[in-house]
């Protein structure tokens, strides 16, 4: 029976690239979930890489059909951004592993779609001061300067990452990105391994 790998953390706790690195280590052969987005495509992204990119019609079409695992809708600075999961047969944990990454509510409906047996969380943690001056630094390249929505993503995970979220939600495993990178994601690694071993 496979597993699906879930990784979340706040803002600027470099999930997205623990979730690339290993996304690119054959040896784990985790198949990635892509998921679903309303949000404009950025510079350098690939639709069906990170996210597909649809239209608000679409959205309510997969929703309309029952096809939609979970959503979650944003508020920006740029209007009301969905992003969600689809049940669009891509998924077969009969025979397969899977990795993805979401939010900590996220977490909690494919976890109940899929079973708490098979979807694993990952959390990776970083101190709140370092993720801000990451986040700033992000910020201040030029196709970026969207300070309004850096402040409001960072306000709002204080809320939705509060402990008694996470104890709520059942993380007990933290994995800290603090200083090194390699360590943290050496530790990811060894975890995943441990499921697949069986151990």
């Amino acid at each position: 029976m496979g597993k699906l790998f879930y990784i979340m953390g706040k803002s600027s706790s470099g999930k997205d690239t623990i979730y690339k690195e290993l996304s690119g280590k054959e040896e784990l052969g985790l198949r990635e979930v892509v998921m679903y987005t309303t949000r404009p495509i950025r510079e350098k992204e690939v639709d069906g890489k990170e996210y597909y990119f649809v239209d608000d019609a679409t959205a309510a079409r997969l929703e309309a059909e029952g096809r939609v695992i979970e959503m979650r809708a944003y508020q920006t600075m740029h209007g009301i951004w969905k992003y969600f999961t689809v049940d669009d047969g891509h998924i077969d944990l009969e025979h397969a592993d899977y990795l993805a990454i979401g939010t900590l509510e996220s977490y909690r409906k494919i976890r109940r779609y899929y079973g708490e047996e098979r979807v694993i969380p990952i959390y990776i943690e970083v101190d709140d001061g370092l993720r801000l001056e990451r986040a700033l630094k992000r910020e201040r390249k030029p196709q970026n300067q969207k300070y309004e929505e850096m402040c409001r993503r960072f306000l709002a995970d204080a809320q939705d990452y509060a402990e008694e979220n996470l104890r709520g939600a059942g993380i007990t495993r933290r994995f800290s990105n603090d200083d090194d990178r390699s360590i943290c994601m050496a530790e990811v690694e060894e975890f995943i391994r441990s499921y697949q071993k069986g151990e």
